[in-house]
């Protein structure tokens, strides 16, 4: 058999000067049943000197359907007013490089993210992403520190049983906090779960779960500052940990988790908002986590707000599951059928998806969600034991809803409501926003507010609402083999958004003209061969959000993913490519840490230039993986190869302060950069650069790939057992 042509397919940021350099394939060979031999693509070499790949690329379908097989057969814009850290440690600050070792019997999976401040075993304040072997920057603390356990719990048969506790604010001061959630599982098998924390009915993290391994057990340990929530800390609460997991048969490991709080203060001119009101469903009070299950629920509250406020920031919590967990893999509604007789009937509503804000029925802002891919999603190879982008962290994002306030604070009760969107198409290859999904989205949200003085009632005038419909382009064509079935459906979806909502409000400092605006592009094209058995997904996804409160950020998500799935001999085998990033620059105090505010507090002492700040991340994923299961069997095997770099800057901008222009990046100072390669469970490279100083991982253990649990993949949704069916182990799709 002679090698198969390659297609590399290119997907380029909207970033000035960024270029993505080609991969290289490297081949090994194969024999099959009749003898022949086959040149098999590898993503990476498997040998020191490994080549950092950062272009979106995908092989030809004609050589991976033929690579599957053979796998089967064998087995006015506002300065910003926060002071960067200029990558620079000032002489008088009281710094040191420390070392941990690796202690740790179990496996460690890590997700790669940019370091926190949090108190270290000596009480210094350390900066760090908590890893077992990182080595950290040490900050003297400038007042006592004081650490508290709030959450010990196992997660076996947990669905509706989550963990309830109180919590009461520690016997000391503060103005900053850290969390640590460490998490031990296994030996066995398990699905990825989805995991919440709230305070009442306010949720305050979302996360999600690795996967253990039959042979092995797992840990993991991520930091995540909670300082925006300070006002919540301050007093008595009740705290729901909701894990919902099942353990049968099959699916025998509970997830231990262990939560603590790190309370300490840090000069910095972050100033967290004096109140947080939820938005959710309202179940603390019974002990269950107040998430809205959308379209099921209605996600709707109707609340009376102060009548000082002086800013107000909407931030929302959206995550997928179900037939909505590879929402950005789902077909055109006129398309759903296309495979019926072969595959089964594909999820709908189309591969776009918008989430909306309504305030009292009128939209008030969106947002294009990032494509999360849990540890279990498209091939669980590839998240062992470098998790996805996010996973253990799921980002909200962020509406300000300053215009409002001449609305908000007239001392009436209003409603704050949220839905999401796919798309119905019609004909002419034009399409309408279709108001729902399919089943179904987790959603809740929040309203950071920052008061005014107390004698002041905060009003204005002259709202106006900007918010025409996307502009939505779709288009899509099925071929047939001889017999008249259909064997490919190939289609595109296109979509921009433009709104801005303004007004002019009276604060107690005089009268200012306030706004909102948002500038959105999508792109999505998909591609079903082999009777849907093989599929084919490249989107991107990008925006500029911009607010008089002198925020301001850009964004750009794109995706590939290649799927190849067979029942061949009794066994599921796929085979799967995934190449993604996620860049975002901020500028400006959102509700939410930039990953400014280390660098900041260990910056305090020192004097630099420049009133403006910013903040630049930009992490690149890509792998390739392979998945077999026999039903017979009940036995299950994953590998794979992936690789994840990420670069953490602070920026200065220019700004044109009679304009509502972006923000432009003038000067950017790395702070952060880690590069990692993990190859069939074992991380081969590590290298991590903070604050200038060159770090060395050492990484001592490995994964064995066995009892590898597939939750989904694009075209058949989550979660699905051995056979690509729906799983009882999964609990009907829920985490």
């Amino acid at each position: 058999m002679h090698q198969q042509d390659r297609a590399e397919i290119h997907s380029e940021t909207n970033h000035v000067d960024e270029k993505r350099a080609a991969s290289s394939l490297h081949s090994s060979s194969a024999t099959t049943d009749s003898g022949d031999t086959v040149d098999l693509p590898q993503p990476t070499p498997l040998s020191a000197g490994l080549t950092r790949h950062h272009l979106f690329s995908l092989w030809s379908t004609r050589l991976i359907v033929l690579v599957f097989f053979l796998v089967a057969l064998a087995g006015s814009f506002h300065p910003c007013i926060v002071q960067i850290f200029d990558g620079q440690l000032p002489a008088s600050s009281s710094i040191r490089l420390a070392t941990r070792q690796t202690t740790k019997a179990l496996v460690e999976v890590l997700q790669v993210y940019t370091p926190v401040l949090t108190v270290a075993s000596d009480s210094a304040l350390e900066i760090t992403d908590g890893s077992s072997n990182a080595s950290v920057v040490i900050v003297e603390p400038v007042a006592p520190v004081c650490e508290q356990t709030l959450v010990v719990h196992s997660f076996g048969a947990s669905y509706g049983k989550p963990y309830v506790g109180t919590y009461e604010p520690p016997p000391c001061s503060f103005n900053r906090v850290t969390w640590n959630l460490t998490v031990t599982s296994g030996p066995g098998r398990q699905f990825d779960r989805l995991g919440t924390v709230w305070f009442g009915d306010t949720e305050l993290f979302r996360t999600s779960t690795a996967e253990p391994s039959k042979e092995l057990g797992i840990e993991w340990t991520y930091l995540k500052d909670m300082t925006s929530f300070l006002t919540l800390f301050k007093t008595q609460q009740t705290i729901i940990f909701d894990l919902g997991n099942l353990i049968n048969d099959v699916y025998t490991a509970s997830f231990n988790v262990t939560l603590t709080a790190a309370y300490f203060t840090a000069d910095d001119s972050v100033v967290p908002a004096d109140l947080v009101v939820p938005i959710s469903n309202r179940t603390g009070s019974q002990g269950q986590a107040s998430i809205f299950q959308f379209p099921e629920d209605t996600a709707s509250n109707t609340v009376m707000l102060p009548r000082n406020i002086k800013k107000a920031i909407f931030t929302i919590a959206a995550t997928g599951q179900s037939l909505e967990e590879f929402w950005y893999g789902n077909a055109l509604q006129s398309d759903i059928y296309t495979f019926n007789d072969t595959y089964g009937e594909l999820p709908g509503f189309s591969p776009f998806r918008e989430v909306q804000l309504f305030i009292d029925d009128q939209l008030a802002g969106v947002v294009w969600p990032f494509p999360i891919i849990f540890t279990g999603g498209v091939v669980p190879g590839l998240w062992r034991p470098v998790v996805g982008i996010d996973a253990f962290d799921l980002k909200e994002d962020e509406i300000d809803i300053t215009p409002w306030l001449p609305l908000l604070c007239d001392g009436r009760p209003h409603s704050f409501g949220l839905a999401v969107s796919g798309l119905n198409d019609t004909s002419g290859g034009q399409a309408i926003l279709s108001e729902t999904t399919d089943q179904y989205w987790l959603l809740s949200g929040k309203i950071f507010i920052w008061l005014d003085e107390a004698d002041h009632i905060t009003s204005g005038s002259n709202i106006q609402i900007n918010t025409p419909v996307p502009t939505l382009q779709v288009s899509s064509h099925v071929s047939q083999v001889s017999n008249g079935t259909n064997e490919t459906l190939i289609y595109h979806v296109s979509a921009r958004r433009e709104l801005s909502i303004s007004s002019t409000v009276k604060f107690s400092s005089g009268v200012k003209d306030t706004y909102w605006t948002q500038s959105l592009s999508y792109s999505n094209s998909n591609n079903y061969t082999g009777q849907g058995n093989i599929s084919t997904t490249i989107q991107d996804t990008s925006g500029r959000d911009l607010s008089s409160n002198g925020y301001a950020r850009t964004f750009d998500y794109p995706v590939s993913v290649l799927t190849v799935t067979g029942d061949l001999r009794g066994n599921l085998t796929i085979y799967g490519v995934v190449n993604r990033a996620k860049d975002v620059q901020i500028c400006g105090q959102p509700a939410f840490p930039t990953g400014l505010e280390p660098f900041m507090a260990a910056n305090s002492t020192g004097k630099h230039s420049g009133s403006s700040q910013g903040a630049s991340l930009s992490t690149r994923q890509n792998g390739t993986a392979y998945y077999t299961s026999n039903s017979t069997q009940k036995t299950s095997y994953t590998f794979g190869t992936t690789e994840q770099s990420m670069s953490f800057s602070g920026t200065h901008v220019t700004f044109d302060t009679a304009q509502r222009s972006f923000p432009k990046i003038t000067q950017a100072n790395e702070l952060f950069e880690r590069y990692i390669l993990a190859v069939n469970g074992t991380i081969i490279e590590d290298q991590e650069t903070l604050i200038g100083k060159s770090i060395a991982h050492d990484h001592t253990w490995s994964e064995d790939g066995r009892g590898a649990s597939l939750s989904g993949m694009p075209g058949r949704g989550a979660c699905l057992s051995e056979m690509g069916k729906a799983s009882e182990g999964c609990h009907g799709g829920k985490r």
